[in-house]
């Protein structure tokens, strides 16, 4: 296999050109290591303790994914044998794993995002040309990661006993900094990013060979000896460059400046790797002679993007960690998005540094910073940074925000409706004392703004909000000689002070602490923001939860964070959830997409899970999708209200759904599941299907009734793969070849596992009603043996060829066909062949997307 190949689309990743200017022009940054050798090496080290390396799984997925046949729906077996078979080689050598995913997509981060799906549709259409043109698989230079990967690894690691997190951000930030508390052997991942932070030692997953366990370290020291830079020069290089917030276009005309006067340019080097040079040596020969000097505006040509630039260099930079390219002043705060930094990471220094103050305030808000972690580099060592934070921002405004009622908390939060930016601010109740406290309105937006009340001193404490912005920002009162009080953590109910004692080691933004973010945001006085160029006040995002039930937050984000859910926090806090790329024919809408297919049941998920967000006329705010399906082009994410669904006895309420631990509760659970589907009519019958066909049988129904073009040689296909997958070994299903690749049937393939998925979210939201092995791919979903049932029965096999003669299963096979066949008929879908088909089922039946929206 060509790990180069496979792995080729990640190296987009990160830094643009830096991963390509190391491999050509830097390879001696690059130095093979065993990670045996350097275990032995930490263990004599640190006696005591277990060498751990923080894994960047969403970086892996392509590395770990060896079964051949990708374009089926997923080799699910076999992927979790090469995943026991990975954590098995590091187990044997006394290394212990941490394995990171991506919660969500950073707003700043979206139009990357969206640039990176509407790519992928492009490589997706010239699959399905491919198959229609040559009815196999297309070569691995086409490779093309299976529907829900991401998700069922997560299930598949923790199956495993493998430590397992979902960040509440991208997760890079977040495995950089365990890695640097944690004092980790090093990271795992293919990003260049991780050469920019200033953390743990950087290891390639693409270099990996897992059966000697060597791989490549990229050492950040040595790359900055290359260009003549300080470590903590590294993240302004990275921004002027582009990276996943900064468009490479931003500073285009400035690289090429460099370059014209650039004496040193390399004949033999390409013109990326020429531009990084130049660029680098204008950083130390000119940047550097005005360094603590001069505002970075006036040394760079940041114009209106500078608030977005300081963003951008905020984001390298971990707890503890400063830089020395901002020009200090007194006063200034700074923090990058949910996490409070320091602006002094010397653990000797008691000295309070000031965060947020005001011209006519005479106390200033102080923080004092953790210790520095210890660090081992194992083969590069390099000075210590000396960090500066600046402030950040979201660079574009999204949406309207309409407003909506927590029942308990009576806390109005603002909900995204619309793509215009005129905002509305809610009244802010403290978390403790319920008390709703009075609107004022901001010194220059004029616009409405909440005032919190402290816990403790009971005093107020003005948050300002940007009319371009969706972000609140805490000052002290223009008029006020307070300091701001402690504020209260409306999750943890934990009092986070302003000041930190070392002693407390405190680790943010650390994921296995992430109920103990601190979540308010500081800034200077909105009056002095064009002459602090941290001050970024126009382009700051708000942060709202949807849901104001404290305590049911708290929950879902801890499933959330250990890897136990998924979508049900994102929902809860931001409202705000995605959907990747999925292998769907665009030129053949008979199928409708997944995206539609399975929206009505994510409309009653919403319904459930927002419950306290309903005004006065009993709705519920809409969730904003960034859903990917064939037309849409993904400018704005579409706006899906919640749908009213009908559970026996009521709709119970979260707290039931999730605390109530009595043993009738599960019927009440599976009820809750059931009405999400809109199944609830065939309680009965599903009751009586054995695990794990229970919530197959009951996907299945859904989708025969949503999709009137499913035919019954489809259902034959689904339930005979199925049975026979019990039966076979993880060998059998490595040397299965379908005769051919048929598209319909790729599509009906991904369309299932985008169905398990699916069931992922409702079983979470609803407190796990059944089992979430029961719809582990894995156990009821083989790509290539669906592939075989699939061909067989269109060539009209009979069912026992079907069944391989195997007569226990045929039994079964009647069983469940029975009871999928039953409920549709109570929806009024009789399930016929495709002999009975008109021409409409024939794969030219032309579907607008809006007819697909049903509810």
């Amino acid at each position: 296999m060509d790990r180069q190949m496979i792995l080729s689309r990640s190296s987009v990743m990160g830094v643009r050109g830096l991963q390509g200017f190391v491999g050509s022009t830097c390879p001696h940054i690059c130095t093979v290591v065993n990670f045996k050798e350097l275990a032995e090496h930490h263990r004599s080290k640190y006696p005591g303790c277990t060498p751990t390396i923080v894994v960047d799984a969403m970086c892996c997925l392509r590395y770990w994914y060896t079964p051949e046949s990708w374009i089926c729906g997923g080799q699910w077996r076999e992927y979790f044998s090469a995943l026991r078979d990975f954590v098995k080689t590091f187990t044997a050598v006394g290394i212990k794993l941490i394995f990171f995913f991506d919660g969500m997509v950073e707003q700043d981060k979206r139009d990357e995002w969206v640039k990176r799906r509407l790519k992928n549709n492009r490589e997706i259409s010239r699959i399905f040309h491919y198959i229609k043109s040559h009815k196999e698989q297309p070569g691995r230079n086409m490779f093309f990661i299976p529907s829900g990967l991401a998700v069922f690894t997560r299930f598949a690691l923790k199956t495993l006993g493998q430590e397992t997190l979902c960040s509440l951000q991208e997760a890079d930030y977040e495995v950089a900094s365990y890695g640097l508390q944690h004092n980790c052997l090093g990271i795992l991942g293919e990003d260049t990013d991780y050469l920019i932070y200033d953390t743990c030692p950087y290891f390639s997953i693409s270099e990996l060979c897992l059966e000697s366990l060597d791989t490549v370290m990229l050492c950040r020291e040595k790359l900055c000896e290359s260009l003549g830079l300080h470590v903590a020069d590294l993240p302004l290089l990275a921004c002027l460059l582009g990276n996943d917030i900064i468009p490479e276009g931003m500073f285009e005309s400035f690289r090429y400046k460099c370059l014209s006067s650039y004496t040193s340019v390399k004949e033999n080097f390409d013109k990326k790797g020429n531009i990084i040079l130049a660029v680098s040596d204008h950083i130390s020969k000119v940047l550097h002679l005005y360094q603590g000097e001069r505002k970075l505006e006036e040394l760079l040509p940041l114009g209106p993007n500078k608030a977005l630039f300081y963003k951008g260099m905020a984001s390298y930079l971990l707890p503890g960690q400063k830089s020395p390219w901002f020009f200090q002043k007194p006063k200034g705060v700074i923090t990058l998005d949910k996490q409070v930094i320091s602006m002094s990471s010397d653990p000797e220094s008691r000295e309070e540094v000031p965060m947020c103050s005001d011209p006519e305030s005479k106390q200033e808000v102080h923080m004092c910073s953790d210790p520095e972690p210890r660090q081992e580099v194992p083969m590069c060592t390099g000075p210590e940074s000396r960090q500066e934070v600046p402030m950040c921002s979201d660079p574009e405004p999204r949406q309207e925000v309409p407003m909506c009622t927590g029942p308990e908390s009576r806390q109005e939060v603002p909900m995204c409706t619309d793509s215009e930016p005129r905002q509305e601010v809610p009244m802010c109740t403290g978390p403790e004392s319920r008390q709703e406290v009075p609107m004022c309105t901001g010194p220059e937006p004029r616009q409405e703004v909440p005032m919190c009340t402290g816990p403790q001193s009971g005093q107020e404490v003005l948050i300002w909000t940007d009319p371009e912005s969706r972000q609140e920002i805490l000052c002290t009162g223009h008029e006020s000689k307070q300091e701001v009080p402690i504020c209260t953590d409306p999750i943890s109910k934990q009092e986070d002070s302003m000041c930190t004692h070392p002693e407390i080691n405190q680790k943010l933004p650390v994921a296995t602490d992430f109920e103990f973010k601190l979540e308010a945001l500081m800034c200077t006085n909105p009056e002095i923001k064009q002459e602090d160029p941290t001050n970024v006040g126009p382009e700051i995002k708000q942060q709202v939860t949807m849901v104001s039930d404290t305590e049911i937050l708290k929950i879902a984000r801890t499933h959330h964070v250990q890897a136990e859910s998924y979508l049900v926090y994102n929902i809860m806090s931001s409202g705000e959830i995605e959907c990747s790329n999925t292998l769907e024919d665009e030129l053949d809408q008979a199928l409708p997409s997944q995206a539609f297919i399975y929206r009505p049941i994510r409309q009653r998920v919403y319904s459930l899970l927002l419950e306290d967000c309903q005004d006065v006329a009993s709705t519920c705010p809409a969730v904003k999708e960034w859903f990917v399906y064939p037309g849409n082009p993904l400018r704005h994410p579409d706006l899906v209200r919640p749908l009213q669904m009908t559970v026996p006895g009521g709709t119970p309420s979260l707290k039931i759904l999730w605390l109530n631990q009595e043993p009738e509760m599960q019927v009440r659970r599976l009820d809750t599941l059931l009405a999400c589907f809109n199944l609830s009519s065939s309680r009965e019958e599903l009751q009586a299907v054995e695990s794990p066909f229970q919530a197959l049988c009951c996907l299945l129904i859904y989708l025969f009734v949503q999709v009137d073009t499913l035919c019954l040689e489809d259902l034959h296909a689904f339930i005979a793969q199925a049975l026979c997958l019990q039966g076979k070994s993880t060998s059998q299903l490595v040397n299965l070849q379908p005769d051919y690749i048929n598209p319909r049937a790729v599509q009906l393939g991904s369309l299932l596992v985008r169905g398990l998925t699916t069931l992922v979210l409702v079983n979470s939201a609803c407190g796990f009603p059944w089992k979430m092995s029961d719809f582990m791919p894995w156990n009821i979903f083989d790509g290539k043996l669906f592939h075989q049932k699939y061909l067989q029965s269109e060539k009209g096999y009979a069912v026992e060829v079907l069944l391989e003669q195997n007569r226990s299963r045929l039994t079964k096979f009647h069983n469940l066909k029975a009871v999928v066949c039953k409920a549709c008929m109570k929806e009024n879908r009789r399930i016929t062949g495709r002999a009975h088909w008109g021409s409409h089922h024939a794969g030219s039946r032309q579907y607008e997307h809006d007819q697909w929206r049903r509810y």
